[in-house]
């Protein structure tokens, strides 16, 4: 705004300024409401002329100036590519080029919000070399050479989307999924994983000089963070997509590094071990990360300990070694350390894949912790390199934290935040139990938001401090939970648990807990899951009034007593276990009213009563009582005791047989986790209220992204062409 009302009100003759003054300021008080409205006014005419370029306007203005120019709209209900400014903003140079590889590479990222890499198959065909074109297209054709291993390992990685060799004719459609190889078949090559990244975790020891990469000690394979193209007609490469590492590449980085430094010339700029490098290692409690140099890339199945030097042979023929201290293997995410090294501990950063948003993740959870941050006692558990520390109380274990918090009087609010992603080895359990009085609330919380604005007459200390950067926090506890509530029932105590990595079960312990809201964590399915106690005698403390919650997490068995009535679950894995036994319990609440929305379950279920929709449940769904409730687009076995069904599947035992989810993968820990196979019926994938696919991954509307682009691939494709959608993952 130009002006406010103090300077309007400056305007005015002294003399009514003094007359205002006298009055008790009635002129004031108008001119500053008059004030605000022209502001309004000004501002909206600002508005008014931001809509009219597609860089500032607003969005509901978006679709009207993609009318002008011939946009055709599509499905906005992906979050991710909900708002078309980008494609309307593009549209005009993307005709220009209309038909061309990269403006359908870039399309199909626009469209889906997906990476993508786009092959013209008529370049992958084995043809007979023109004498007169040498010159103009290179050779395709003659044997594959089995001494190129980085070629031979190209062939089937990302379903063929990098494959340097030859292929004959494949006469079969590209559209079908089937054909590939031939003269006017496109292949758009889609990653629907994504890489998320750990800055600074905990190296899981699993034996002498043995580590893994995951905290929990499976073994992961380690993605690759995608780098940023800088050139508008390039091709995206591997280092582009958020792909599975290979081993090759690697490893071949990294000798050209040795080599060279052991000439003495300056190494070639670095693509994976650049200013962003694919992984980092720190050792015991070093200050800086071993040396890229130093790391080799090998094959770790067999734990093998690298040497501690290598030998480079100089061009006068002359040996020169070269210092090792680690080895790593990307394709399982182990380390392992040379025997010179004394390895007690060791940090990792590194990127790890998986389908979306959920369970405890280094990804931006403002939205879901920001309504519970209304007055916070804040305490800090360790300390991150990019957040700036919190003035007061800060701790080095949770441990610490929570006694702390104990110490707080009835009707606090705290916050427990954990600064950084190592993993905590400790239980709070039994003298270092969480005890939540009545009227208090406590989260704990994976720190990794901008600063959070707090009410005025709150001490700065209470607020916490620090930047979102590319690297977010996932804490990880080895070790249970344990709550206690109040013993009263006019108990309205709070648990919230956020962002967070447990190797452990949460367990209520014997009282009134009010709340209890695990949103986007991890409770690791085959060790741990969330188990509610009551008191068998003392009707005082029994969990009657408590709530349990949980949002966009994967936890393992639910165990709840009959005293237990509300159970709400949101887009979540529910497990009976890691490898997800179908008849082993996912939930037991025989007393709970259940409320599952977008939600995949592996193993039975039995509640009192349910509301289901959008649903995936593996085993059999038994509620008490069928004759409230209704189960709604969901997949469940039909030997199910379940309430009266709407659409849901299957219908009867003959669909039964071709109708049944499945997954890319089953075992916890894999990036493909629940997903669901491209294999499963298109009425599970496509089977959900709004025709999108059931289960856990119900929000990235997969179905309405697809179609997306095929309406664009019609516009784009140059005339004769036809174009196949292949998902690498």
């Amino acid at each position: 705004m130009s002006f406010d009302a103090q300077r309007l009100y400056e305007l005015l003759p002294a003399i009514y300024r003094i007359r205002d003054l006298e009055q008790g300021e009635p002129l004031r008080a108008l001119l500053a409401v008059i004030a605000d409205e022209v502001g309004v006014l000004e501002e909206n005419l600002d508005q008014l002329y931001d809509d009219q370029f597609i860089e500032t306007c607003a969005d509901w203005v978006v679709p009207y100036i993609g009318d002008l120019i011939g946009v055709r709209a599509l499905h906005g209900v992906v979050p991710q590519v909900s708002s078309p400014r980008a494609e309307v903003a593009n549209t005009i140079r993307l005709r220009r080029r209309k038909g061309t590889a990269a403006v359908l590479e870039e399309l199909a990222r626009d469209v889906t919000g997906w990476p993508a890499r786009v092959v013209e198959f008529f370049e992958w065909l084995g043809w007979t070399q023109f004498m007169n074109h040498i010159r103009v297209r290179p050779p395709r054709g003659g044997w594959l050479d089995l001494r190129d291993h980085d070629a031979c390992e190209r062939i089937a990685y990302a379903r063929g989307a990098f494959d340097p060799t030859a292929h004959t004719v494949d006469v079969r459609r590209i559209a079908s999924g089937r054909g590939r190889y031939n003269i006017p078949n496109v292949g758009l090559f889609l990653w629907r994983l994504q890489a998320y990244p750990i800055t600074r975790g905990t190296a899981r020891p699993v034996g002498l000089n043995r580590f893994t990469f995951n905290p929990v000690g499976l073994d992961a394979q380690l993605f690759n963070r995608p780098q940023t193209e800088s050139e508008i007609a390039h091709l995206a490469e591997e280092i582009n997509l958020p792909a599975v590492l290979r081993r090759r590449p690697l490893h071949d980085e990294l000798e050209a590094r040795r080599q060279a430094l052991a000439e003495g010339r300056k190494p070639d700029d670095a693509v994976y071990f650049g200013n962003q490098p694919v992984c980092e290692i720190t050792l015991n409690a070093e200050s800086k990360p071993v040396l890229t140099e130093e790391l080799m890339i090998c094959d770790l199945s067999d734990w093998r300990v690298p040497p501690n030097s290598k030998d480079y042979t100089l061009p006068n023929g002359s040996n020169v070694a070269r210092k090792i201290r680690a080895a790593v293997d990307p394709a399982l995410g182990r380390l392992t350390f040379a025997a010179a090294e004394d390895p007690k501990a060791a940090t990792v950063s590194y990127d790890y894949g998986f389908s979306t948003e959920m369970g405890g993740g280094p990804y931006n959870r403002l939205a879901s912790v920001s309504p519970a941050l209304d007055r916070p006692v804040t305490f800090q558990v360790g300390v991150s390199q990019e957040i700036a520390p919190i003035p007061g109380q800060i701790f080095a274990t949770l441990q610490e934290a929570v006694d702390a918090w104990n110490a707080e009087p009835p009707g606090a609010v705290g916050v427990i935040a954990v600064m950084d992603s190592r993993t905590y080895v400790e239980s709070l359990t039994a003298d270092h139990k969480i005890v939540i009085p009545a009227g208090s609330r406590l989260i704990i919380v994976a720190a990794d938001w901008p600063e959070v604005d707090v009410p005025n007459g709150v001490p700065p200390k209470q607020r916490i401090k620090g930047q979102l950067s590319p690297e977010g926090r996932r804490p990880h506890l080895l070790g249970g939970v344990s709550v206690a509530g109040a013993s009263d029932k006019s108990s309205t105590s709070e648990l919230i648990l956020d962002g967070l990595l447990i190797e452990g079960a949460l367990t209520v312990l014997v009282g009134n807990l009010g709340v209890v809201r695990v949103g986007h964590c991890t409770l690791e399915p085959g060790v741990g899951g969330i188990i509610v106690n009551a008191s068998a005698t003392d009707p005082e403390k029994q969990n009657t009034l408590l709530r349990l919650n949980l949002e966009h997490s994967i936890c393992g068995p639910v165990t709840l007593p009959d005293t237990v009535t509300y159970l709400s679950i949101t887009n979540s894995i529910v497990s009976s276990g890691k490898d997800s036994d179908d008849k082993l319990a996912a939930i037991t609440a025989p007393g709970a009213e259940a409320k599952l929305e977008g939600s995949t379950f592996f193993g039975t279920v039995a509640v009192r009563s349910v509301e289901a929709s959008n649903c995936i449940f593996t085993g059999i769904l038994e509620a008490a009582r069928r004759q409230t409730g209704c189960v709604r687009f969901s997949f469940l076995p039909l030997e199910s005791k379940a309430p009266r069904r709407y659409r849901c599947r299957p219908e009867d035992a003959a669909e039964a047989v071709r109708v049944r989810p499945q997954f890319t993968s089953r075992s916890y820990g894999d990036p493909g986790y629940a997903q669901l196979s491209q294999r499963c019926a298109v009425e599970i994938r496509e089977g959900a209220d709004d025709e999108v696919e059931m289960g856990a991954f119900h929000d990235l509307f997969q179905p309405q992204r697809e179609t997306n682009l095929r309406v664009r691939l019609d516009e784009y494709l140059r005339f004769g062409l036809e174009a196949g959608i292949i998902y690498v993952s």
